[in-house]
């Protein structure tokens, strides 16, 4: 009697949406590797097509003649297809595309980190009806492997806290920052003459690439569903030079840090807090080791203990290292006729606001240089339930200025206090309020 299954392929056929910077390594790596990786998954993986744009823009590799086309949703939609891979990044025409593929009884594969952080449930919900793959590796940090270890090796484990530096961009700048003393525009200057930084860097300088990473992270690593709009950010265009030394001062450094923690409520229960933001932390740590446009990503579990992974967090041949290793294993499950985990979101845990995020602050205060008016600065923090852990003052007469840094507390109580210390008749200004992270080691 004949299966009414239908026949396993004998090699499998990948589109690839994109041929820019990592579409095109992409092509490049399945044309260079085609006899490992036809080994390695256990039938030959071709280059089906590539769905570009313009067909006569220049690009960094040579596309097999015949195989460009401008009709994405043909492509992905075409009998012969078995694996789409999704390099054009944003969320339209990105995300009817991969929907597309996915209905069509395509696995998928993406690097697309805006577009799971704004509606990665609606894209999963797709491939679970389906029974196919959704794989985005590549999404976050570049060529570190991160998403599958939360996903597969701490599977066993409870992930409480993932700190880290995924934007590549903003660690360059911060990083010349302290190394050499430059300001701000300067050093995000060099960057984009390097190449690190775009001609427009709001995306990177203002947080919003690391609060899509950081939604990815905290959803993987706590089960539950979050999104960007979830993630506090804080960008660090207004991180002065002044910051970086005084953060030197402390022996510490400045980081555009990603933080997706547990926190316990009322109720005995835990919930998620993630937030963006330029940190102080010890150099000691070892994220302030993290130089130049590299990325890192530091993740606290209660059996595992303390766990590092470091690497090139962005540019074309590393991003396409990690499609490449997400395309293996939607290729080997389909020839398996079985797919990979999917969403996990069955612990439903709740975000907490900003204002109930604990943790440490560095404030710096211009004041009048007069008897009393440490003590009544003193009196703010303590109106508001913040202690404080060591003040010293800098500059005497107009220069006067009082740095003071607390031990934990909210963000709703500092907030309150950075309110009080504006409206005293001693305090100029209160130039700058940057939170402290970790622990001298």
């Amino acid at each position: 009697m004949e299966s009414d299954k239908p026949a396993l392929p004998d090699r499998l056929r990948v589109a690839v949406l994109g041929c820019g910077s990592v579409g095109s390594q992409v092509v490049r790596l399945l044309d260079e590797q085609a006899r490992d990786l036809a080994a390695r998954v256990g039938a030959p993986v071709e280059l089906a097509g590539v769905a570009v744009r313009r067909l006569d823009a220049p690009r960094d590799v040579e596309v097999p003649d015949g195989l460009l086309t401008t009709d994405a949703t043909g492509l992905v939609t075409r009998d012969d297809v078995d694996l789409v891979v999704e390099v054009i990044g944003g969320i339209e025409p990105a995300r009817s595309l991969i929907l597309a593929a996915l209905e069509s009884g395509k696995s998928v594969v993406t690097a697309n980190k805006a577009l799971l952080a704004e509606d990665g449930p609606t894209l999963f919900e797709a491939a679970e009806k389906v029974g196919r793959d959704l794989y985005y590796e590549a999404a976050v940090a570049g060529a570190i492997p991160i998403l599958r270890p939360l996903r597969e090796s701490l599977a066993g484990d409870k992930v409480t806290r993932v700190l880290g530096i995924v934007n590549g961009t903003t660690n360059f700048i911060l990083d010349r920052m302290d190394t050499s003393g430059a300001g701000f525009a300067e050093a995000l200057e060099e960057a984009q003459e390097l190449g690190y930084a775009e001609a427009d860097p709001t995306a990177d300088v203002e947080g919003f690439d690391a609060a899509a990473k950081a939604a990815i992270l905290a959803s993987l690593a706590f089960h539950s569903r979050v999104t960007a709009n979830d993630v506090y950010r804080e960008g660090i265009s207004e991180v002065t030079a002044a910051d970086v030394a005084s953060a030197r001062d402390m022996s510490s450094v400045v980081k555009l840090l990603a933080i997706c923690e547990l926190r316990p409520t009322d109720d005995g229960q835990s919930a998620v807090a993630v937030r963006v933001h330029p940190a102080m932390i010890p150099r000691s740590h070892p994220l302030a080791s993290v130089r130049e446009a590299y990325n890192a990503v530091f993740v606290e579990s209660e059996a595992a203990g303390q766990l590092m992974f470091y690497g090139p967090g962005a540019g074309g041949a590393p991003t396409a290292s990690a499609v490449l290793g997400d395309l293996v294993t939607v290729a080997r499950n389909r020839l398996a006729e079985t797919r990979g985990a999917g969403e996990s979101a069955y612990a439903d845990r709740a975000v907490l606001p900003m204002g109930e995020t604990v943790t440490r602050y560095h404030v710096a205060i211009d004041v009048d240089d007069r008897a009393g008016v440490l003590a009544a600065v003193a009196m703010a923090f303590s109106e508001h339930g913040v202690s404080i852990q060591t003040v010293r003052q800098e500059g005497r007469g107009e220069d006067a200025q009082l740095v003071v840094v607390s031990h934990e507390s909210s963000d709703a109580q500092l907030a309150a206090t950075v309110a009080t210390l504006s409206g005293m008749d001693a305090v100029r200004e209160v130039t700058s309020v940057m939170r402290v992270e970790g622990i001298a080691e």
